[in-house]
């Protein structure tokens, strides 16, 4: 009779508000604000472990916000809270399975070991097969974890689970048996009251996935009163950024939509204690609700900081998608296609400055470097304040990388120096060659010359890959010996880089941060090289990607090589470069060369002659054309 009243008895409600206040204690290495789990710190999460409780009916949870605002606080307790309050099997999926290993060491095992409900439940003795790093099952056998990667097909198969974690989703790449977010889906479709967390901060527009899934929930968004008027709104980022003084960022603030008047910092704990969530697509509530938070929310980052960011991103198109992305939880909509290339052409016919020159503002050259089967490519970028780049030379070596002339060409560019409109003759400080083709051979070239001088880089072309990361260490196919050349090769993200530079070949400003100079002199080939590729979706294993595209008749070297020669800009820390690093080099590099000093220079660099345009880049088109335009030559 007893065991007959034990099974008939309901179990207790699942509330993960309060498992987490009874069981969760944060340490100084996890959270600046060590102790005990306190719903005043993360207001914006109850209703939130609301949705996760089997009492509210949806089956979707979606959960899309900027960085540090509590999502894996959330996919932990809902975790936790799970295998301790109603046991089940448990499906938590990562971008790759390196991320799910480091996220099991770093975040699960501390969790599992550190809060009492769980360390009597979990054995932690991997010599019994119940606890290994992607596998973790409570004693009794009645619930179990699996941790996997969204890029390995074999793990998000023949398992059937009741409660999921989806993290990173806009990480998550194609993996070899197609969509990873359909195959991790498919593995509830068994429970008709299965509950399926997608947690993720947003990227880019068209093709984010976290985004995708935010529209097509509840779209729900904070709202808290007017400190004066009581009047309920979102807080946006549009709304500070329009009230608030750039020559005053400790003042940040937003103003009320109803009364003007101001709301500041000092008001945000008043107002998070009234949040309430409120459903921008109420007929999704009952199967998929979703969620949008970003940092002005949030206790971790103020509102004085969140408009520094902003001034320190303004004007670098990457750096803008990095902070709307991380700090406002909106994704980026990406500059799918540069403008017309004649209108570049046109905006370099009437330039103040020749090709082989560097104009004024130009501090640092960096050179990218592209081999073809019969030649090299070489294009000489220059870098200032504020990110303002203009071209400076580009080059067609004639011959491939392994040919001994082409070899001399190339050393002799490294060595090249390029004079100023001061006087001065500047020398590349850093340059970048493509090692994606022809490794070998590239390497036996670059490792002639320093590493400070040349890298050997490999663009990868998904949009979440990061700006700039070493290539992992690569060992040979036949001896597996560790190659050598994995001590200089980086990877950078190609996808990003053409975003970026696409949306500022569009400023027509030259003083606009981020502004593109170009020079007299360039053929009209060299435009649309840089402008051959657009973002296109592509229908792959029956759903949709967005890939970087050109036509095939038309070669895209001169886009290539300006990615590369970004790449090395972002090696030598041109984007991070403080305020007093610049004003030193206009110092050493703007002043105008006295008349004496000048000729001793001419005297000293006589065999570095001005660089004189290629016959790729011929000047006589150029110049028929600038008097067709009725400009003198």
């Amino acid at each position: 009779m007893e065991a007959e009243a034990q099974a008939l008895t309901p179990p207790p409600p699942v509330d993960y508000n309060a498992w987490a206040q009874r069981n969760i204690v944060f340490t100084e290495r996890e959270s600046p604000f060590p102790g005990p789990y306190s719903p005043s710190q993360f207001p914006h999460l109850e209703e939130i472990f609301n949705a996760l409780s089997p009492d509210d009916p949806c089956r979707t949870i979606t959960m899309m916000g900027s960085a540090q605002v509590g999502k894996t606080v959330v996919g932990n307790i809902f975790t936790g809270g799970s295998m301790s309050m109603d046991p089940c099997d448990l499906l938590i999926v990562h971008p790759t399975e390196d991320n799910a290993r480091r996220w099991s060491k770093m975040k699960l095992v501390p969790m599992l070991k550190g809060t009492a409900a769980l360390a009597d439940i979990f054995p932690q003795k991997p010599r019994d097969g119940l606890d290994s790093v992607l596998y973790k099952e409570r004693k009794d056998g009645s619930a179990a974890i699996l941790i996997s990667g969204a890029n390995s097909p074999s793990s998000l198969s023949q398992v059937t689970m009741r409660r999921q974690v989806q993290d990173d989703l806009s990480k998550w790449e194609t993996n070899a048996a197609g969509d990873p977010e359909i195959q991790a889906d498919n593995r509830s479709r068994a429970h008709e009251f299965a509950k399926v967390l997608k947690l993720g901060t947003p990227l880019v527009l068209p093709g984010c996935r976290i985004t995708r899934s935010y529209e097509a929930g509840s779209q729900e968004q904070p709202y808290v009163p007017c400190p004066q008027c009581q009047f309920m709104q979102v807080l946006e980022w549009e709304t500070m950024l329009a009230c608030t003084d750039a020559e005053h960022p400790e003042a940040a603030h937003f103003t009320c939509l109803k009364c003007g008047e101001k709301i500041e910092e000092h008001h945000r704990p008043e107002m998070l204690k009234r949040l309430e969530w409120r459903a921008h697509n109420e007929p999704a509530k009952r199967e998929h609700r979703s969620f949008w938070i970003w940092s002005a929310y949030s206790v971790l980052q103020s509102f004085e900081r969140i408009y520094r960011e902003w001034l320190k991103a303004k004007g670098d198109a990457d750096a803008e998608k990095t902070f709307l992305n991380d700090t406002c939880g909106k994704a980026y909509r990406a500059a799918s296609e540069a403008p017309p290339w004649e209108k570049l052409r046109d905006r370099a016919a009437s330039s103040h400055y020749r090709i082989g020159l560097v104009p004024a503002g130009g501090l640092l050259l960096f050179m990218g470097i592209d081999c073809q089967v019969d030649r090299v490519e070489c294009h000489v970028i220059a870098f200032g304040k504020d990110f303002h780049r203009s071209v400076v030379d580009y080059r067609v070596l004639p011959g491939h990388i392994t040919e001994e002339k082409c070899q001399a060409a190339l050393d002799a560019m490294l060595k090249q120096t390029y004079p100023n409109e001061f006087g001065h003759r500047l020398p590349i400080e850093l340059s970048a060659i493509d090692g994606n083709a022809w490794t070998e051979d590239v390497w036996s070239w670059a490792r002639r010359h320093p590493k400070s001088k040349l890298i050997m880089v490999r663009g990868r072309g998904e949009d979440s890959a990061p700006r700039f990361a070493r290539v992992k260490k690569e060992r040979h196919d036949r001896t597996g010996k560790l190659l050598k050349y994995a001590s200089r090769f980086y990877n950078f993200g190609s996808s990003i880089l053409k975003m970026s530079l696409y949306r500022d070949l569009a400023k027509e400003d030259p003083l606009q941060r981020g502004a593109v100079l170009f020079p007299s002199g360039l053929e009209d080939e060299y435009f649309r090289q840089l402008t051959a590729e657009r973002r296109e979706p592509e229908k792959r294993h029956g759903f949709t990607v967005y890939r970087w595209k050109k036509d095939d008749t038309q070669a895209n070297e001169a886009l290539d090589t300006w990615c590369q020669a970004e790449a090395a800009a972002t090696k030598f820390g041109v984007r991070g470069m403080p305020d007093e690093l610049w004003a030193r080099y206009e110092r050493e590099r703007e002043v105008p060369v006295q008349k004496g000093q000048a000729d001793l220079e001419d005297l000293m660099l006589a065999p570095q002659a001005v660089p004189t345009v290629p016959p790729a880049l011929a000047t006589a088109p150029v110049r028929r054309r600038r008097m067709r335009g009725g400009v003198a030559s």
